[in-house]
């Protein structure tokens, strides 16, 4: 049980983290914001959404066991 609170906690960690950097690449790169750009940014707000899901399962698996 603690292996798997401890993987989903690592693996939102680390989605939360690609999220944010991704999008100020993106931004940086593009220099603007466009359409396609915003399209980017909304499949990467979905992916740092389910980044902070495992953060909360991990942790109510910690809590609860």
């Amino acid at each position: 049980m603690d292996i798997l609170a401890s993987t989903l906690d690592i693996i939102g960690k680390i989605m939360v983290a690609y999220t944010a950097l991704s999008v100020h690449r993106r931004v940086q790169v593009e220099h603007k914001i466009d359409r396609t750009v915003f399209r980017a940014m909304k499949r990467e707000q979905h992916a740092g959404v389910a980044g902070i899901v495992f953060m909360v399962f991990g942790y109510l698996l910690h809590v609860l066991k």
